[in-house]
């Protein structure tokens, strides 16, 4: 497991270098009295870290578009797994490094550099599968799970610590050194058998879902053979994930027998590698990369070439070029979620609202599953400062995705716009209540309250939710002092 070269500096000084119980800023959830850790907490542990790290690490990428091809790729896998109601969450890290990351609770961080660095679907879905299969088999539960008898907030203490260690052998040592980091030592790489357990349930998935089998042994033997050439850029999925040549030579043998089977990847793949090469670095560098790549040809797909240029003519703010490459990539037939909601977004910023709007109410309906145009289509309404209609808009979505963080984000965006302070600060309320602030959820209902701009029925709902909030926040403490 690793976050980020940032992480240590962080995690390690606030959570490793002091006792459990001086960890103020994690909610102390309970105890484990089991001889195992249930389903149930490990969520929440693996939910409050996952809190910590959209709060508060920088490289977390908050991409709509990436993050929802990560969650359709890893739903298709998880589908075929063992448990395929389990829940998983995935999202990407902006890390050059070859990494991807299984927490508790499921949820599934992928570095950046590993979706650039796999060159075929089936190679990435390999890895995803490895690591939804560590979810599956409970083996990340089984590391955490250190004592009859440890207080989860401390759980969630040794994970980051566990993510921190992981991303820095430096970091990892003077953990290791404290106290705190003494259960640690023991948990920088999963076993061999966890690790041989991972490879054949990850092979039976990607064969189930349609994925070629061979994927997950040709990435890793290429990731090994990278070592001697790219040491710091590849050792960081090795470190954790063990691989050996008895390892590599069980995934050959799996595919004996296996007929011959060519699996075309998804324009989904594709765009998403060429959305995160135009993200790099200043706009013009990469209008002038994702340009030559266009001219010279090399690409796998050309709708994806067209809408990397796109794209990075979108991030320099060049209308009409990014209009023009967009109309391109659309007019190769290949449709696709990504490309429409580029398209829409360039009509929105031409000043086009109206025609970018329709665009994603058309894309939407085509595509209803994807989130990205969601919020998309949020931002654009409030952009064009059509502020009811986008309330209007996140109430109906809330309706079935009521745990949405950015959805409550956009809810509080369009009463701030509507002047509506007393109802913008009860949904900002919902945001911090899901980021497990509670006491910052009812500091934003006690500011709703004063605001005096509620009717009856928005003020009894403000009560109602302080009320609840009151007596979780009772119980959090009443948990920590015991």
């Amino acid at each position: 497991m690793l976050l980020t070269r940032r992480l240590p500096a962080f995690l390690l000084a606030a959570l490793l270098a002091v006792p459990p119980a001086g960890a103020q800023n994690l909610p102390e959830l309970g105890e484990v009295s089991s001889d195992d850790l249930s389903v149930l907490t490990e969520k929440r542990i693996g939910q409050q870290i996952m809190q910590e790290i959209r709060l508060r690490e920088a490289s977390y990428l908050d991409d709509y578009d990436v993050e929802a091809y990560l969650n359709q790729l890893g739903g298709r896998l998880a589908g075929f797994s063992q448990d395929p109601g389990f829940g998983f969450e995935f999202f990407a890290i902006n890390d050059p490094s070859i990494n991807a990351f299984a927490m508790p609770g499921g949820y599934i961080g992928v570095h950046t550099g590993l979706l650039l660095a796999a060159q075929s679907e089936s190679e990435l879905a390999g890895v995803l599968a490895h690591e939804l299969s560590h979810v599956t088999q409970r083996h990340i539960a089984r590391q955490l799970f250190q004592s009859k008898r440890i207080g989860i907030a401390s759980m969630v203490a040794m994970g980051l610590g566990l993510l921190a260690a992981r991303s820095n052998s430096q970091a990892a040592s003077a953990a290791i050194a404290t106290a705190q980091a003494g259960a640690i030592s023991a948990q920088l790489a999963y076993s061999r058998d966890f690790e041989r357990e991972s490879d054949r349930l990850g092979f039976e998935m990607l064969g189930k879902a349609g994925f070629d089998e061979r994927g997950m042994a040709l990435f890793f033997e290429r990731l090994r053979q990278s070592v001697r050439l790219y040491e710091n850029n590849a050792t960081a999925y090795l470190r954790t994930h063990p691989l050996t040549t008895e390892r590599l030579s069980d995934m050959q043998n799996r595919e004996q027998g296996l007929g011959y089977r060519q699996v075309p990847d998804s324009l989904e793949f594709h765009l998403v590698r060429a959305r995160l090469r135009a993200m790099q670095g200043r706009p013009a560098d990469a209008v002038k990369e994702m340009a030559a790549q266009l001219a010279e040809r090399k690409f796998a797909a050309e709708a994806a070439a067209r809408y990397g240029l796109a794209y990075a003519y979108f991030r320099a703010r060049d209308w009409p070029a990014a209009q023009r490459e967009i109309d391109a990539a659309r007019g190769l037939g290949q449709p696709a979620a990504m490309l429409e909601r580029l398209a829409a977004d360039v009509r929105v910023a031409q000043g086009k609202a109206d025609e970018g709007l329709r665009m994603y109410r058309e894309a939407i309906a085509r595509y209803p599953l994807n989130k990205a145009l969601v919020h998309g289509y949020a931002d654009a309404l409030l952009e064009s400062r059509r502020f009811r209609e986008a309330l209007r808009f996140v109430d109906q979505q809330l309706a079935s995705s009521a745990t949405d963080i950015r959805l409550h984000r956009q809810r509080g965006a369009a009463y701030a716009g509507l002047g509506r302070q007393a109802m913008q600060h009860r949904a900002l309320a919902e945001v911090f209540a899901l980021q497990g602030q509670t006491a910052g959820a009812i500091e934003q209902l006690e500011i709703a309250r004063r605001a005096g701009d509620a009717d009856f029925y928005e003020m009894s709902s403000i009560d109602a939710r302080m009320r609840e909030l009151k007596l979780q926040r009772l119980e959090e403490l009443k948990e920590k002092r015991n």
